[in-house]
């Protein structure tokens, strides 16, 4: 089943570039292999790197709902 478009801005979901979608699945996937090496595998650099993605595309969602707003 398709997931349909939500025009609005949700905070915790922001919409994604494809680059960022892509980007998004890699540490997703390397997180995993990690995952499947072990507990005590430190995650931590892949997790502040989503982070940033999702801090990114957040402001820059932002930044167009108050643009779309004016």
């Amino acid at each position: 089943m398709a997931a349909r478009n939500n025009a609005e801005y949700d905070p915790q979901h922001p919409p994604l570039t494809v680059g960022e979608g892509v980007k998004f699945g890699w540490y997703i996937a390397r997180m995993a292999k990690r995952g499947i090496a072990g507990e005590t595998v430190y995650q931590g650099d892949l997790e502040k790197k989503v982070d940033r993605l999702l801090d990114r595309a957040r402001d820059r969602a932002e930044k167009n709902a108050k643009q779309n707003r004016k």
